[in-house]
């Protein structure tokens, strides 16, 4: 059961090797492999063992027997379901303030003209005045109970995005707060600066193309902070030679492409993420079936957000159909942000089962296997094979189709984050 992975040093070691934990007698055990027919991997009755921050073996009780010594904790799932942690691959969680009053506004009315009569503080403006200046000390202290509440519901790594400053030392401050979640709590984190969210108002467009090409993106090159680069392409924001050309210059500065495509019309930016091959275009609610292939054929990953259309009520949910008749793998994301304050993927899987029509199989492999693949990261986590990361969840639920149908409810117990567990009986050690 170990896979070409591990050196033949490790392979020849691991005989005489017994595991630090294993869970079993697991009422289902989910692998969510990449190979799996039914997108899920169940296992009746499955069993896993992990040494230090890795999967020893997966498998049946006799296969895993005898990698228990004395010294292995054995944990019993029975009545429980195991998968991998969950990959939330798309979040803006690192912001300052609310928008609270814009969004229980529009729960009355949707009229932009009536919002503004009312004078109720809308958009992305609204969080850039609650976000700009704010130190990384302050930041950090809003941003924590975020990212603690997202473990504890069972995500093991998340992606975080800039975006909400459109200034250098902001965009900075909010890439620097990413950096100081991942080391000071148990989770991966995946950083991607998005100076390209939108431009300032005082600022015209092509001014500030030119300090993001030229002061920006350089500087968030140079620190190391920032795995990727992002842009929102969409009318009314950027166009896809604007994207192409500062995703361009993210990419000599190191930061790989990603974009933010078909949100709200299709103005070519997912044809864009086929030729660039970026690691993911996301949203994709106005894509053509056109460029649904093209995407499919360049091996990008697309991201589907059900929170963001149920938070906006979106005048075009998202299909994941055509998606998957061209092949596309998708990965799926709370998009967790001042618009759609989320940070739960139990609950984003039940709206992609019920708003979207995705099975509970789909959506589950979508936000584990897919999303490691929209961060280039699925050789590592996103199933449960050996020789990947430990990152393991125990559901206090006897079937994973629970999650679809217990709503609201979070059904993580246990959370192991490389090797460690973290959370017990759903709350954080």
């Amino acid at each position: 059961m170990t896979p070409s992975i591990f050196t033949i040093w490790e392979v020849m070691q691991m005989k005489e090797i017994y595991a630090d934990i294993v869970i079993e007698n697991a009422a289902q055990l989910l692998t969510c492999s990449e190979s799996a027919p039914d997108f899920a991997g169940i296992m009746d009755g499955g069993c896993i063992a992990a040494v230090g921050e890795k999967i020893l073996a997966v498998g049946s009780k006799s296969e895993i027997l005898p990698y228990i010594g004395d010294a292995t904790k054995r944990i019993d799932a029975s009545g429980k379901v195991v998968m991998p942690g969950f990959v939330d691959c798309h979040t803006h969680v690192v912001f300052g303030g609310t928008r609270v009053e814009e969004y229980c506004a529009r729960l009355e009315t949707d009229d932009l003209n009536e919002l503004k009569r009312r004078k109720v503080p809308m958009g992305i403006m609204v969080t850039l005045s609650s976000t700009r200046g704010v130190d990384t000390e302050e930041l950090y202290r809003q941003t924590e109970p975020r990212v603690r509440q997202m473990i504890e519901s069972g995500t093991t790594t998340l992606e975080s995005k800039s975006g909400y400053s459109l200034e250098k030392q902001g965009e900075m401050n909010q890439l620097k707060v990413s950096r100081l979640l991942g080391e000071r709590l148990p989770i991966d984190i995946s950083s991607t600066f998005l100076g390209a969210h939108g431009w300032p108002p005082d600022v015209e467009k092509n001014r500030y193309m030119d300090i993001l090409i030229n002061e920006m993106i350089p500087a968030a090159g140079e620190s190391g902070l920032a795995e990727c680069c992002d842009i929102w392409c969409d009318a009314g924001h950027y166009e896809a030679d604007e994207c192409r050309e500062i995703l361009q210059a993210g990419r000599d500065c190191g930061m790989e492409p990603k974009i933010h495509a078909g949100a709200y019309s299709y103005v070519g930016g997912e044809d864009l993420a086929a030729e660039m091959g970026m690691y993911s275009a996301d949203h994709l609610n106005y894509t053509p079936k056109s460029a649904l292939k093209k995407l499919a054929d360049a091996k990008v990953t697309g991201v589907v957000l059900p929170g963001i259309d149920f938070a906006v009520n979106h005048p075009l949910f998202f299909d994941p159909r055509p998606m998957y008749e061209a092949g596309l793998e998708l990965g799926m994301a709370t998009n967790c942000c001042p618009g759609c304050w989320c940070t739960s993927m139990p609950f984003i899987i039940a709206l992609a089962c019920r708003q979207h029509h995705m099975s509970p199989a789909m959506a589950l492999r979508a936000a584990t296997f897919g999303s490691a693949k929209a961060l280039k990261r699925e050789n590592t986590i996103g199933s449960l094979e050996a020789g990947k990361q430990a990152d393991i969840l125990i559901l206090d639920i006897p079937t994973y189709e629970d999650i679809a149908y217990r709503l609201g409810q979070n059904p993580v117990d246990t959370v192991i984050k490389k090797g460690k567990i973290t959370v017990r009986g759903g709350k954080m050690l």
